[in-house]
């Protein structure tokens, strides 16, 4: 039987320390120890010592928050740091999202929320424990935005990732074509999860870019988010890009566009957006057809898929940052594949600006 000694008091109880002790009730092993105290040191709101079976213990210094976004992590980190006394460092909150808890991770603390989510590191004794909770607060009222569905989301990403900064939110509705409003929701929500960094004027200053498609990609997909047509082509794989280079009013997306730029295999499989996937079959003299596709024929989410086009050997080819999303999305090697594109972006602005 695990055993364990609980000390709480009202500042405390019923607050997200109390989830994260159920939590390491049920993960650390039969003679632990955890102990949640009061903190008697400025600044801080808890001590939680963990001992093992042989009396080696050590604490965390506990700060609890109401909220805790990505762009606030530094400061709370440092804070903490400021009173901890060289303890290890553990932050609360009712929810820590995703990117909150890679930051927190990244920053070397440990964390706790009242949905699962936690991570505890001690050397010594020596302690690992992670588990997964829920990306939302099951009691709050979703207010702000939440989601990059959709295809104004999706237009604002796009611009972000396509056209350098500095820029104002006007300025980026403008890129975007898409209302005031709707770029201003989206860009509150990646400005609270850390992916820009603005003046304060408002002006955007600097955008994380790799990081965003990555954030898109937890939203859209390159399956659900566009009409897909399955076709196959029976004169071949290379057919298809002849018959693509006496036509216009299309992008060609998916690891044939990374190969152009990034050491991703082009494979055997074309992905292409259309605005008539099967006006262009016809054209391209494929069969659509359930199984053994060797063409995907995409009839898009938004038509920004054909603005900031690149051309090469007479192909058009998506923007680079639309390519990334799409193979972050796609089944098989795909996700990999996206990745070494983005790893080849970070290294190259004019794989991403227009």
């Amino acid at each position: 039987m695990i055993m364990y000694h609980v000390t709480w008091n009202r500042e405390i109880t019923g607050t997200p320390a109390d989830r994260l002790v159920q939590t390491l009730r049920k993960r650390l092993p039969t003679g632990w120890k955890a102990t949640l105290t009061r903190s008697e040191a400025g600044g801080l709101d808890g001590i939680l010592e963990v001992k093992g079976p042989d009396g080696s213990a050590a604490a965390f210094a506990v700060a609890q928050k109401r909220r805790l976004d990505p762009r606030d992590v530094p400061r709370a980190v440092l804070q903490l740091q400021g009173t901890a006394g060289g303890r290890p460092l553990l932050l609360v909150a009712p929810v820590l999202g995703p990117r909150t808890r890679a930051l927190l991770r990244d920053a070397g603390a440990s964390y706790g929320d009242a949905t699962g989510n936690a991570r505890l590191v001690l050397e010594r004794p020596a302690v690992f424990i992670e588990a997964q909770g829920s990306d939302k607060d099951p009691r709050r009222q979703p207010r702000a935005l939440q989601s990059l569905k959709g295809p104004a989301a999706g237009r604002v990403v796009r611009a972000l990732c396509d056209f350098g900064t500095p820029i104002g939110v006007r300025g980026l509705a403008d890129k975007a074509s898409t209302p005031l409003g709707s770029v201003a929701r989206v860009v509150g929500l990646l400005d609270r999860e850390a992916l820009l960094e603005r003046s304060e004027g408002g002006r955007i200053d600097r955008v994380r870019r790799p990081d965003l498609v990555r954030r898109w990609a937890r939203d859209y997909s390159l399956q659900t988010s566009n009409d897909v047509v399955g076709c196959v082509a029976p004169r071949g794989f290379e057919s298809v890009l002849s018959g693509l280079r006496g036509t216009d009013g299309y992008s060609i997306t998916g690891s044939l566009a990374a190969a152009r730029r990034a050491a991703v295999a082009p494979g055997r499989l074309a992905v292409v957006y259309c605005r008539n996937p099967g006006g262009l079959a016809e054209e391209l003299g494929a069969l659509e057809a359930d199984a053994g596709a060797n063409l995907l024929l995409l009839r898009p989410f938004d038509s920004v898929v054909f603005e900031r086009t690149w051309s090469e050997e007479g192909l058009a080819f998506a923007a680079l940052s639309q390519v990334a999303a799409d193979l972050l999305t796609s089944p098989g090697r795909g996700p990999s594949e996206g990745e070494s594109l983005l790893g080849w972006m970070e290294g190259h602005v004019d794989g991403w600006e227009a």
